[in-house]
């Protein structure tokens, strides 16, 4: 075989090595539950990371609750999605969270770690711990701040919840604890349906979360837990393993993030969605531009 014709063949071959291992390369999935802000934060992690690694990264949103989004994790349906250390330990390892937010997210981390191969990333900067929202007139009407001034109202309240919130063990046995007198049943309904709901006066108070777009407005208030039932919910990425193995980059890439949000900000970045009916993929866009990482 003449000269020409092998480097011919060994340009080919090579070529058909890098096509192969590229085709080769593990699925980058990223996740999300079906509320805004998970939505919202998982676009901006897949935006960042097709950025950094120049490379496709699919999404899987709107999942559903904790349990089925954290099975999806561990079947490696996704490589990562947004999660929270309350959660974590008290849907995912059944115990009661801590209410030291540094003790909650080293307890999360290492058992994660240990029962499930993923790893939990350092905070974004988010506690979107569980608040009990009122309409602002009805605060001044009954001169209220905490939820411990709304346990003596003897109006009652009629609540509204989401789904989850009535279910986990530290949504509605935790609010409990304040033993909030009610002039109707409990209500549960879809998250989106809540701030109308209270909106309407179909019910008095709403179980929502911190971050909430809506809270942005005067028109709410949230009451103040007094008696610190709800533990913190510091946001964070959860990853695979083997997924931050496959990639050595994904880990630095990700870790971009840590710190660079704050309630309000994500507050801005759910209302933008919300409440301004943008969509998910420009507001990430903005965000990113905005925070210095396009």
């Amino acid at each position: 075989m003449d000269r020409t014709k092998a480097v011919g063949l060994t340009l080919a071959a090579l070529a058909l090595l890098g096509s192969a291992c590229r085709t080769g390369q593990k699925r980058l999935v990223v996740g999300s539950k079906n509320f805004t802000e998970q939505v919202v934060l998982g676009e901006i992690v897949a935006q960042h990371l097709e950025h950094r690694l120049e490379r496709k990264v699919e999404r899987q949103f709107n999942l559903s609750g904790t349990l089925i989004t954290y099975q999806a994790l561990q079947n490696g349906e996704l490589s990562l999605y947004p999660e929270y250390t309350g959660t974590i330990q008290s849907e995912i390892l059944k115990e009661q969270a801590s209410n030291d937010p540094a003790l909650a997210f080293e307890r999360s981390r290492s058992e994660m770690r240990r029962i499930a191969q993923v790893e939990l990333l350092d905070p974004l900067g988010i506690d979107n711990t569980f608040v009990m929202v009122v309409r602002e007139q009805d605060a001044r009407k009954y001169m209220i701040e905490t939820l411990s001034e709304a346990a003596q109202v003897k109006d009652g309240w009629k609540l509204g919840v989401g789904y989850e919130f009535q279910q986990r063990i530290d949504g509605l046995p935790a609010l409990n604890r304040y033993h909030l007198p009610m002039s109707a049943p409990i209500r549960s309904m879809d998250l989106g349906l809540l701030y109308k709901a209270l909106e309407q006066g179909q019910v008095t108070m709403i179980a929502a979360n911190a971050t909430d777009g809506p809270l942005a407005s005067p028109r709410w208030k949230v009451l103040r837990d007094d008696q610190k039932v709800f533990p913190p919910y510091q946001a964070c990425l959860m990853v695979r393993q083997d997924v931050l193995a496959a990639d050595p980059r994904i880990k630095p890439a990700l870790s971009e993030l840590s710190g660079k949000f704050t309630n309000d900000s994500m507050r801005r970045l759910n209302a933008a969605v919300d409440v301004d009916h943008r969509q998910p993929r420009d507001v990430a866009t903005e965000f990113l531009a905005q925070a210095g990482l396009r």
